[in-house]
């Protein structure tokens, strides 16, 4: 299936890097809306193949509409994990959830849920549907878990090594 995006071009490096520059890009608008951004990376590097450049996208996006999400004073938390077989990045937020019948439809291109909130009217709504396919061109798999009221989590699982084309 087509995504209009280029395809990656993973090279070995530190994930680290990706998480830093993706929250980044989105420290100023939390800052604005008096959102807590914290990043948790471990003590040493997670070092597993990846286009850097289309992961710190993935990392910003999720990061972004966490921010965009949340209410003022809440709190956004990014976290960075290194596993034997790859990678972890989750990105959890305790704002204004999503509901159980939207979740199946968040990764759809131009998908903007339901008018409950006036966040989720603004945008293009293909924030999320570039990030799974980004994911999938990296052999990875993102997952959601949300509660209405009390948060969102997304995972974005990554393999060490990608296979050969």
């Amino acid at each position: 299936r087509g995504s209009g995006l280029p395809r990656p071009a993973p090279r070995c490096g530190a994930l680290d890097a990706c998480a830093e520059a993706g929250v980044g890009v989105v420290e100023r608008a939390a800052q604005c809306r008096h959102i807590e951004l914290a990043l948790d990376l471990p003590e040493g590097p997670v070092v597993i193949a990846h286009d850097a450049q289309r992961i710190g996208q993935v990392v910003s996006n999720l990061v972004g509409n966490a921010v965009k999400f949340s209410s003022p004073g809440g709190h956004v938390r990014v976290a960075l994990q290194g596993r034997r077989d790859g990678a972890v990045v989750e990105v959890r937020d305790d704002g204004v959830g999503i509901d159980a019948r939207e979740l199946p439809h968040i990764f759809e291109r131009f998908y903007r849920g339901s008018g409950a909130n006036e966040a989720r009217s603004s945008g293009s709504g293909l924030g999320l549907a570039i990030v799974r396919s980004i994911v999938d061109m990296h052999h990875g798999r993102i997952t959601v878990e949300s509660r209405v009221g009390a948060g969102t989590t997304f995972r974005v699982i990554l393999p060490r090594e990608q296979p050969a084309a």
